[in-house]
């Protein structure tokens, strides 16, 4: 866990614009003396010193996925790497009106801020909205609210993205020609489609395409039925990207049952066995997808720095975004050494 405290925020800040010196800023002022300041709020020195103690409350879904396990073991490190951070932390669930009640106890026991990653994001809005009335900053993370008026700062994976790298890496890796396949995650999820959406844009702009579908349902159970499905109906593949690392280990089961190996794979999520069988290169999974587990952690973090009324210290605008989109990078055993400490175990 002391690698996960140490290294998580760098993830928080990807994506942001860097710094630029104050210097040459006060150099573009209409006067351009030694004696413009720019007001860029709080430095990250400020920041990092500990202020008043803030309660945040935190909820999330049921952790019944690596993923989500990551998520809220993420947000109690992340909560317990600052002295000025009391964390209260809700049961996790699925049940929508479940997690609504928590909001609700939150909002009675006056918390200072409130992260929460919704088991559904349009059933939570109008409680969250509640929230924000009141006068406490949601944060909202991986699921959006329906309405902009629910959360202060939104944080989010790629999962456009994580379909552009994968369909890009594929494309590098087979020059243009070959037959290409999909392991979907849940179809009517709105982030599977835009996955599969921007897979197939990004295997298009070098003339490859989805020549084979399926869809599991994020586990080992529906991963090893889908590859298998998948496998029956097509002898010969060229490369497969399969959306989610947990329901990769169902994936793997039914290729090595078939023994299939004409094929490269990819994944997505970025877990830990997926990681060092990357790092091992001993069999068809040669790279994966990140989709951050530490969204609550930056989470935390953003929270803490509303509810003290500080900013992000490497931005020149003095506040905290109300949107961030973190990276969705490649990872292959050239550098799997930069993410496995932050992978999660499915």
């Amino acid at each position: 866990m002391h690698a996960f405290r140490t290294r998580w925020s760098r993830l928080a800040a990807v994506g942001l614009a860097a710094a630029l010196s104050v210097g040459l800023l006060a150099g573009c002022t209409s006067g351009g003396t030694d004696d413009d300041v720019v007001d860029r709020g709080t430095s990250n020195e400020e920041n990092a010193q500990a202020g008043e103690t803030v309660v945040i409350g935190f909820s999330g879904p049921a952790a019944d996925h690596g993923w989500l396990g990551a998520i809220n073991t993420g947000a109690q490190a992340a909560a317990d790497s600052f002295p000025d951070v009391e964390l209260k932390v809700a049961e996790g669930t699925n049940d929508a009106n479940a997690q609504i009640a928590a909001v609700e106890t939150f909002i009675n026991e006056q918390v200072d801020a409130i992260v929460l990653l919704p088991t559904d994001g349009a059933a939570l809005t109008e409680v969250a909205i509640k929230a924000m009335q009141a006068g406490i900053p949601v944060i909202n993370v991986d699921r959006e609210f329906s309405s902009p008026f629910a959360a202060r700062s939104t944080i989010l994976g790629d999962n456009y993205g994580m379909g552009v790298s994968a369909g890009t890496y594929i494309c590098e890796q087979l020059g243009g020609e070959g037959f290409v396949a999909e392991i979907a995650g849940i179809d009517s999820l709105p982030l599977t489609q835009d996955r599969s959406r921007g897979f197939k844009d990004a295997l298009s702009d070098c003339g490859l395409q989805v020549d084979a579908r399926v869809a599991a349902d994020f586990t080992v159970a529906g991963g090893e039925t889908a590859a298998s499905q998948l496998l029956a109906a097509n002898p010969q593949i060229d490369a497969i990207w399969n959306h989610d690392d947990d329901q990769g280990v169902g994936v793997m089961a039914a290729i090595n049952s078939a023994g299939r190996d004409e094929f490269f794979m990819m994944g997505g999520a970025g877990s830990k066995n997926a990681m060092e069988a990357i790092k091992a290169d001993d069999s068809v999974l040669k790279a994966t997808v990140i989709y951050p587990s530490t969204q609550a952690a930056d989470g935390i973090a953003l929270a803490r720095l509303i509810a003290q009324a500080k900013t992000m210290g490497d931005l020149i605008t003095p506040s905290v975004p109300n949107r961030i989109v973190l990276d969705a990078p490649v990872v292959t055993k050239d550098n799997v050494d930069e993410f496995i400490d932050l992978a999660f175990a499915s």
